[in-house]
């Protein structure tokens, strides 16, 4: 590899990565400004684009989960849409299990029928039990064999701290997860489903003539936070996982144990203030859009196209002045056949004499063997590189 060029970035704010890039902040990139100081037994602060944690406490310690693993359940339902194996308008049956759940309700009726759409709304706005349940056995055909997907998407997106047995998030020993772990599924839902993370800002929903509100006060509060889940058991306390986005920055901040649902939004509201406020975020790369171009010899093509396929970004303190400088690393050359997504080069992210990570550069479109004739053109002018 050999660096073909350079460019120096001096900005306040926050540079983002890839969401892939999870764990904390850089040390290099973390602001000297503390954290508020929270009453709740777990909490954390998370960054949506790089997946860094900007501040947390206790985030990796198993929780009851309460009502937020709903999440995992809206998620794992979300997939089964976009895979077309259900359809929003499908009836499901109401099962004497479902309509027997009992905790928080959305008041299905026992041998009717309800379409899909409601009971996610069911579940999102109304927090019902009922409704988680109807869905897990439409799903999967039993509640177990959908905790069973629960795991499985948990697994898929690096959640190890967690396990769940039931759809509601119902209390069992078995049944737990982490503030961290949670706002890993928040993001990916957020991510992977913007058509239905919306449903997740609805205020009120009405089934069988009985309206309920979302439980979730942060709505009323803040006009940037667009979700996302309260959760309550008396061995749990009170959660709130929320999002909120604000110039092109997405934060996500998770409380669990709280005191009360009064505090639990406080708390939440506080992280994302002091987020906001404290980190600031930059695009390096735009998704499918080349960072340069790399000469190909023996293709159909002269040139190949590098850069990522999603946004690339970093984040770092707004009460800083920071240094980063970003080095390009490309091949002089390379040879046809190329396919799309093949690693082609690199990006260098350093602050000052630190280098801080290494991301890689993708082939974003495919060039294919070219003609006899040019493939022996070519390997002649390779005789002179």
């Amino acid at each position: 590899m050999k660096a073909k060029a350079s460019y120096l970035l001096l900005f306040f704010g926050t540079l983002l990565l890839n969401p892939a890039v999870a764990g904390n902040i850089p040390e290099a990139l973390k602001s000297a400004l503390p954290p508020p100081e929270l009453s709740a037994k777990t909490w954390i602060l998370m960054d949506y684009n790089t997946g860094w944690v900007l501040a947390s406490k206790n985030a990796d310690e198993r929780i009851e989960t309460a009502s937020l693993s709903k999440i995992m359940t809206t998620y794992a339902v979300f997939h089964e849409l976009k895979e077309g194996n259900i359809k929003l308008d499908d009836l499901v049956h109401i099962s004497k299990k479902a309509w027997r759940t009992g905790g928080s309700r959305m008041f299905i009726e026992v041998d009717t029928k309800v379409s899909v759409e409601d009971l996610l709304k069911g579940v999102i706005v109304q927090s019902g039990n009922d409704a988680s349940v109807a869905l897990a056995e439409y799903v999967a055909g039993s509640e177990d064999a959908f905790a069973a997907r629960m795991n499985e998407y948990a697994r898929k997106l690096g959640m190890v701290n967690s396990n769940f047995t039931n759809a509601p998030g119902l209390p069992d020993p078995d049944h737990y997860s982490t503030a961290h772990d949670l706002s890993i599924v928040t993001a990916a839902m957020i991510r992977e489903f913007p058509e239905f993370y919306k449903w997740y800002a609805q205020r009120e929903f009405t089934f069988n003539d009985i309206t309920q509100h979302n439980r979730n006060l942060l709505l009323n509060r803040d006009p940037t936070a667009d979700g996302v889940k309260t959760g309550y058991t008396k061995a749990a306390g009170y959660g709130l996982i929320g999002s909120a986005a604000r110039d092109g920055m997405r934060l996500i901040a998770a409380v669990t144990g709280a005191s009360n649902r009064m505090r639990r939004a406080k708390e939440v509201q506080s992280l994302l203030t002091f987020g906001f406020s404290t980190y600031n975020s930059l695009q390096l790369a735009k998704g499918g859009v080349p960072v340069t171009d790399i000469k190909v010899y023996k293709g159909d093509q002269d040139q190949v196209g590098i850069g990522v396929f999603e946004p690339l970004y970093l984040t770092a303190p707004r009460d800083n002045k920071f240094k980063i400088t970003t080095r390009l690393n490309t091949p002089p050359w390379i040879i046809a056949p190329v396919s799309p997504g093949t690693e082609m080069a690199n990006i260098e992210v350093l602050v000052g004499e630190q280098k801080l990570m290494r991301y890689p550069l993708v082939a974003l479109h495919p060039v294919g063997e070219g003609a006899w004739w040019e493939r022996a053109l070519d390997s002649v002018l390779l005789w002179f590189e």
